[in-house]
């Protein structure tokens, strides 16, 4: 059996049917006769609730039920929100305040969830949400980035949520008490909304005693659990699935009231529940990302070699704790802090603060595009101060290719890397030696062009064991079945595709199943781009145990020993016999035989470590100075994904994880007024990238397989937003320096840069 795939770039088997308008997205699916839900939201970002009356909207026409926090005790429904919390750097933990379902006395962001109508139909839902008595006494906001301000919770006072730390501070102020030279940057990492293409949604069912519920998340186990939790309910009281799903980037990938408040609602009314967001609720309920100010720190010796690190960061977190949202600006931002560079000593630092807005968790990428943009920048800014060429202080600075693994000074252990040779095929890809030509010819035409660089390196998270279960059908199909969840990556064309090259079986053939807490029993679902590493890792013990099956199956009835049977990947062959039957002949055989046994195989595999995809992204820029707009000209990707399944699959994640980057670089900006109202709350106030705002990509990759797994792979879904953000921003920065401005932070608009040009504003110094 080959070690790897073939590494074919197959077109994507789900696209027909998303094409010709049949997914089966949840809000398609739902149950005939289902009743509508409704969330009443606050429509203030804080404040204590003096009234709450749903008397006139329970007894409006339609109308099953009006649920409150009071409703939710009255049914024993007590437990909040999950969260994961920190250890302070004083050994205590962090800030922990409840966040319930439901608002409880007082609501602390607008959108927060007060009530929900459930009705026979949705616009009944809405006009009875349009009765609800709801009184308040406003209390001042508090939005701004920093500690103190109207306090949100007695829990947290000065609304600081924790205070940690990684690395070693000791020896980094030495350091930096030694060092030549000293580059310090203030760097703002604005907040974006995820806008996936479908907004969230769910439906609960009851069928013979048992939960069911649909949403459109990025995997089932942990919402069972935590509906195991919040419902009171045995475990195998409770089936979770994800249908299709359209888009997630992290956002799905967290629970929200609604799914358990459906959840209650149709088990108190008898009758399965929907629940579909509007885009406008999206923008107001949805976890955000982003929203952290750092201020980045480096220290080189005489010859320009860097000797420290220090990141000092204020992280936004919303007014509650979100699911992850505490490790994302800490264990995961220090997980590549020193990114490509050998770095002896480095220290991260950072406050998390509440603030009267939406939650703040993780979005594509989560911690690694924003440490990354940190550290990008700050060597950008350093080349400039010390005078040397950009690309020759970062190969300067890297990590030796004889140095691998190299464990980083806050534990992180990188399995191999070259990134010298990356960057070289990068800066001939991109025609750096051209560049000066074309600024020349930008400069006459009035225009200002300039070149960015980032270097990035990801580190691939998540939960490293899967399973995978194949089973092999009487019609002669086979199925699949795996623990992540597809949001739109082509799971369904990379794992079937996988599995043929293992096996032989035709892919047209075999059917992926996700999704579905009742037919897989464990699974990590999607994010921190594990999935096909950890799944077709899993989907390779899969077929071990299939050969292995077959094999003595077929030893027995050729009447010889186990070792005369071999596998090709295609064919089963017999020592001293023209007898080569495929897995799928075998299988229909062993039916025959009544070997059932042998038509259903699982297995579960755990990754040994993790994998680290790194590479360059050079963008090219060019701007009018008379009206502040920015043109993204070229962008150039060369990445190590190390052996790649699907190249056409991968560099489609790199085209969205780069697009939503340059999004965020560029246009994409939520914006509150001083009382917390959301000024950015629509598609005509929040600028998301077109396909007119990017050029056509030039893609490349100088692949190094990882040691880290048995297939080689480094994944790849966020690594186009993780290099994007500071190779854009690099970009802007290098056309505006010779005007005077030697700070310029995201999002690039017209205004901000029309602004900085004509007031020579040097934000953030």
């Amino acid at each position: 059996m080959e070690k790897f795939g073939k590494s074919q770039s197959v077109s994507r088997t789900e696209d027909h049917r998303f094409l010709t308008g049949k997914g089966q997205y949840v809000d398609d699916i739902a149950p005939d006769g289902a009743l509508f839900a409704f969330v009443f939201r606050s429509p203030v970002a804080h404040g204590d609730i003096t009234e709450l009356d749903v008397a006139d909207a329970r007894a409006s026409a339609g109308v099953k039920a009006v649920i409150t926090a009071e409703d939710l005790r009255a049914a024993g429904i007590v437990a909040g929100m999950d969260a994961a919390v920190l250890e302070n750097q004083d050994g205590t933990k962090a800030a922990a305040p409840r966040r319930p379902l439901l608002a409880e006395d007082r609501v602390r962001f607008l959108g927060e969830a007060v009530a929900v109508v459930i009705a026979e139909t949705l616009a009944q839902a809405s006009d009875a949400a349009e009765l609800i008595g709801f009184d308040y006494q406003e209390l001042d906001t508090h939005l701004a980035l920093q500690e103190g301000g109207p306090l949100i919770h007695e829990e947290a006072p000065l609304n600081r949520a924790f205070d940690w730390c990684a690395g070693d501070q000791l020896a980094t102020s030495k350091a930096f008490d030694k060092a030549a030279h000293h580059i310090r940057l203030s760097i703002a990492d604005n907040r974006i909304i995820a806008c996936s293409l479908e907004p969230r949604g769910c439906f609960a069912e009851w069928k013979d005693g048992r939960l069911h519920l649909c949403v459109n998340g990025q995997g089932v186990w942990g919402t069972k659990s935590r509906l195991a939790k919040i419902l009171n309910l045995p475990d195998a009281e409770i089936r979770v699935t994800n249908p299709d799903v359209g888009g997630g980037f992290g956002m799905k990938a967290m629970d929200y009231p609604e799914t358990f408040i459906c959840a209650h609602a149709a088990r108190q009314l008898g009758r399965p529940v929907r629940w579909m967001s509007e885009r406008s609720e999206a923008m107001v309920s949805d976890n955000s990302g982003r929203d952290l100010v750092s201020i980045g720190e480096l220290a080189f010796d005489v010859d320009h070699k860097i000797i420290g690190y220090w990141v000092s960061t204020l992280c936004n977190l919303g007014a509650y704790n979100s699911q992850y949202a505490q490790p994302i600006q800490t264990e995961l931002f220090a997980k590549v802090l020193t990114g490509p560079y050998d770095i002896p000593t480095a220290f991260l630092s950072v406050k998390g603060i509440y603030t009267n807005t939406t939650q703040v968790d993780a979005f594509r990428g989560a911690g690694r595009p924003e440490a990354i943009y940190v550290l990008e920048r700050v060597m950008d800014r350093a080349a400039r101060a010390l005078k040397i060429d950009g690309w020759e202080l970062r190969r300067k600075n890297f990590i030796a290719p004889d140095a691998f693994p190299y464990q980083t000074v806050t534990g992180a252990l990188y399995d191999v890397g070259d990134f010298s040779n990356v960057l070289t095929s990068a800066e001939q890809a991109a025609d750096r030696r051209g560049f000066s030509v074309r600024k020349s010819n930008s400069q006459a035409k009035g225009r200002l062009r300039g070149l960015g660089l980032c270097y990035y390196i990801e580190s691939i998270l998540g939960d490293p064991s899967e399973t995978a279960k194949v089973l092999f059908q009487s019609d002669g199909t086979v199925e699949i079945l795996v623990g992540t969840q597809s949001n739109g990556q082509g799971h369904e064309t990379a794992f079937a595709q996988f599995l043929a090259d293992q096996t032989g079986i035709p892919a047209h053939l075999i059917k992926v199943i996700q999704g579905d807490s009742d037919r897989i029993a464990k699974g990590g679902g999607t994010g921190g781009s594990r999935s096909a590493t950890a799944q077709n890792n899993a989907t390779l013990a899969a077929v071990t145990t299939m050969i292995e099956a077959f094999s003595n199956y077929l030893a027995d009835k050729s009447g010889v020993e186990p070792h005369e049977i071999t596998f090709d990947d295609e064919q089963f062959r017999v020592a001293g016999s023209n007898l080569t039957p495929t897995m799928l002949e075998l299988a229909k055989m062993a039916r025959m035989d009544g070997h059932d046994d042998l038509l259903s195989h699982q297995a579960t595999a755990k990754l040994n470590a993790q994998s680290f995809p790194n590479g360059a992204h050079v963008a090219e820029v060019e701007v009018d100075p008379d009206t502040g707009q920015v043109e993204l000209i070229s962008y150039v990707v060369v990445d190590d994904f190390g052996h790649m399944l699907n190249p056409m699959l991968v560099e489609g994640q790199v085209h969205g994880g780069v697009t939503q980057g340059v999004g965020q670089a560029l246009c994409e900006h939520v914006v509150y007024d001083p009382d917390g109202q959301l000024l950015t709350g629509s598609l005509m106030d929040y600028a998301l990238p077109r396909a007119r705002d990017v050029p056509f990509f030039q893609f490349k990759t100088q692949p190094l397989p990882s040691t880290a797994n048995v297939l080689g792979i480094k994944g790849c879904g966020e690594a186009g937003t993780v290099g994007a953000l500071a190779a854009v921003a690099n970009a802007v920065q290098d056309a505006l320096w010779d005007q005077g401005v030697t700070q310029a932070d995201m999002p690039f608009t017209p205004l901000r840069i029309w602004t900085l040009l004509n007031t020579h504003d040097l934000a953030a110094e």
